[in-house]
């Protein structure tokens, strides 16, 4: 059984609902690719990797489970799920063929109070890959997604990118840390608003197709021209 002594497991701060913090730093780790497919983690070690009792760790882990991030392992603990290149294909085409046309509907007609706040979450984005804080990054990163198809209006479309992104790995985020493609990455949010500020709906299209193509490049260790 493999141990997780990854330092980027660090112990987690108290929080109002520690499973629910724990259950997404994991989730964080296993898509990022610091918890690598096909390893096996206990709870009690990773419960001891974070700082915090087994219990709200093997919640998180079961919860985990029903999202299919891991299996469960008799008598072992949870053996982290792997996504093929090809299934990761399709998910990228799905959310694509989704996405860049409900983002591009939303060009110029986004009130100024909607743009501050995913202005907000775009600077969470910006500022968890400058502090090299994945765990933060990816929530900021879902949640402005997810914000955006809440503002299209269509609450099937964002369920059904919702679970996509649920079934996505970017094997190779965590050796992204600290370079120039993740901080690119990054403010790709920053500028998406401007567009969708101005009202610039076929440019909005376009970047949201290249945004959501780093699955397949950047964020899966992979060079994008």
């Amino acid at each position: 059984m493999v141990t997780a002594d990854s330092d980027s497991l660090a112990p987690l701060a108290p929080a109002s609902s520690l499973r629910e913090r724990v259950e997404e730093a994991i989730a964080a780790a296993i898509v990022s690719g610091q918890m690598p497919a096909g390893e096996v983690f206990s709870a009690p070690t990773l419960a001891a990797r974070f700082g915090v009792s087994a219990t709200p760790v093997r919640e998180a882990m079961l919860n985990l489970a029903k999202r299919g991030l891991v299996d469960i392992v008799r008598n072992k603990g949870f053996r982290v799920t792997a996504v093929s290149e090809s299934e990761l294909r399709a998910i990228v085409d799905v959310r694509q063929l989704l996405e860049a046309p409900a983002v591009r509907r939303l060009a110029g007609g986004l009130s100024k109070a909607d743009l501050t706040r995913l202005r907000g979450l775009a600077e969470e984005i910006v500022r968890g890959a400058r502090d090299a804080d994945l765990t933060h990054y990816l929530q900021a990163d879902t949640t402005f997604h997810l914000t955006l198809l809440e503002l299209a209006g269509n609450p099937r479309l964002h369920d059904i990118v919702a679970d996509l992104r649920a079934q996505t790995r970017l094997t190779g985020l965590a050796d992204m840390v600290a370079t120039e493609e993740l901080q690119a990455s990054a403010r790709e949010h920053l500028d998406l608003l401007d567009l969708l500020e101005a009202g610039a709906a076929e440019e909005c299209e376009h970047l949201m197709v290249r945004h959501i193509g780093h699955v397949l490049g950047w964020w899966a260790g992979h060079t994008e021209a």
